[in-house]
């Protein structure tokens, strides 16, 4: 009898614990957005994110959204007026390709903490187990109008792990900045740097047709992995009961989670070949590249990625670096962005803390390229680049990436037309919220900040 009270007593427990196993929702968003303002923004000029244009119009904040915009909208005494004639405003910018957090300042080598190069495929690491969330670099960004960021693995390995979607304000924990309901992505890497990695190593991938077969091992171990959790929840209630769920591995986890569309792939590659490559691979298995990242050489197969949804994030004119970057040409962002009569999908991407600053100036460099080569660009069209554009590829396209009514009002105040060199973004609100206040020096700072920098009186600690 004492036996079998212990074997009820431990069967409880299992019980127990593994309903608080699956009832825990670890590591979800945290996020909780700055006081909000009622505002309304009078006689500006006016970059939508979905193509338009507006000249003397008003945009009308309230509750953390955006419900109108329109000329002549009523003032109320319970809205903030701002007027910005001769003004500009935009969406917040969204950088699809950032390693800052992974790769903070100051860049020592105690916090790089972007590539798990340990193995060739690493799909079991999320950035944001590394993301260090007092790096100064976030305000910097945000100084230029970046109001979200991508984080992603760097590109040491062939599967380098999962991206994350993260709201540009300085927290104390990566959950607290993370981007409410964004889809993870996974980082996917093909070409020189995974073969060099691994083969300076003696050990595979040492080619690119190493790279290729390392693919497919690792999604054909995912079709078997995701099989056996679906044939395991198939089962009745009884016949569940009756036998084993099979053992959860972080790794097939998230490479499962592709198979069945709930994380987007982001893939780092530069030439045609290698992308057009790893299209027929995601054909053979039944998954959505979301774009190709860098994709010098987006240009020689625009139409292929606009006949299969796949955006190009992409430089303005950063090339030549390594072999496979040296065939490069300046419109080559205007060639994905005009692929199949105007249907492709380009965004132009930093990869970089100082390039993120000033996005803004890296979609002008990219229109004027596209128009010294003849195509009829709009600044506004061009303005998707930086805002709808990678909103979609985030996932977060339904709450952010263009001014329209009902979605969160992450909107930049800009002095000047901003594909102006001289343009300087003024004001920043998330969410309806100020965030960033050029004139008087107002930002979000971290502990880091104020440890080595004297703050302001205006910004907030």
């Amino acid at each position: 009898m004492t036996n079998l009270i212990k074997y009820l007593q431990l069967s409880i427990l299992v019980f127990l614990c593994f309903n608080i196993e699956l009832s825990a929702k670890p590591f979800e968003s945290t996020y909780e957005p700055l006081p909000p303002i009622n505002l309304l923004i009078q006689n500006a000029n006016i970059y939508d994110g979905e193509g338009n244009e507006f000249q003397q119009t008003d945009l009308l904040i309230q509750d953390r959204k955006i419900i109108a915009i329109g000329k002549d909208l009523p003032v109320s005494d319970s809205f903030q007026v701002i007027d910005a004639t001769g003004k500009w405003i935009t969406p917040g910018i969204i950088d699809i390709h950032s390693h800052m957090g992974v790769y903070p300042a100051p860049g020592v080598s105690t916090s790089s903490d972007g590539n798990e190069a340990t193995s060739p495929v690493t799909a079991d690491v999320w950035a944001e187990h590394s993301m260090w969330v007092q790096d100064p670099q976030y305000t910097l960004a945000l100084s230029g109008g970046v109001t979200a960021f991508h984080v992603l693995p760097g590109s040491a390995n062939l599967i380098g792990g999962r991206g994350v979607t993260v709201k540009n304000l300085q927290r104390n924990t990566i959950n607290s900045m993370k981007f409410p309901d964004a889809p993870h992505s996974l980082k996917m890497a093909c070409g020189e740097n995974p073969k060099r990695v691994y083969g300076n190593r003696q050990q595979a991938p040492s080619t690119r047709m190493g790279n290729i077969a390392g693919y497919r091992k690792a999604w054909i171990e995912a079709e078997s992995y995701l099989n056996r959790l679906n044939e395991y929840e198939s089962k009745s209630e009884d016949a569940k009961e009756m036998g084993y769920k099979p053992t959860r591995d972080l790794e097939l986890d998230t490479l499962a989670g592709v198979l069945k569309g709930e994380i987007l792939v982001h893939n780092h590659c530069y030439r045609a070949d290698e992308m057009a490559s790893m299209i027929d691979v995601a054909k053979e298995f039944g998954y959505k590249i979301t774009a190709f990242h860098h994709g010098v050489e987006a240009y020689k197969i625009a139409d292929l990625l606009a006949d299969n949804g796949i955006c190009g994030a992409l430089w303005a004119d950063w090339w030549g670096f390594k072999h496979e970057a040296y065939d490069m040409v300046q419109a080559n962002i205007a060639i994905v962005d005009q692929a199949r009569n105007g249907t492709g999908c380009a965004i132009v991407h930093s990869d970089d803390a100082i390039g993120i600053q000033h996005l803004n100036q890296e979609a002008s460099k990219a229109l004027a390229a596209g128009l010294r080569a003849g195509f009829e660009i709009t600044k506004a069209r061009a303005m998707n680049w930086i805002t709808s554009n990678p909103a979609k590829a985030a996932g977060i396209y339904d709450q952010t990436g263009s001014l329209k009514v009902g979605k969160n009002a992450d909107v930049v105040i800009w002095s000047k037309n901003p594909f102006s060199v001289y343009a300087l973004a003024e004001t920043v609100f998330i969410d309806g919220a100020l965030a960033y206040d050029r004139a008087t020096n107002f930002y979000p700072s971290s502990d880091f900040d104020v440890g080595i920098i004297k703050p302001s009186k205006n910004r907030t600690e």
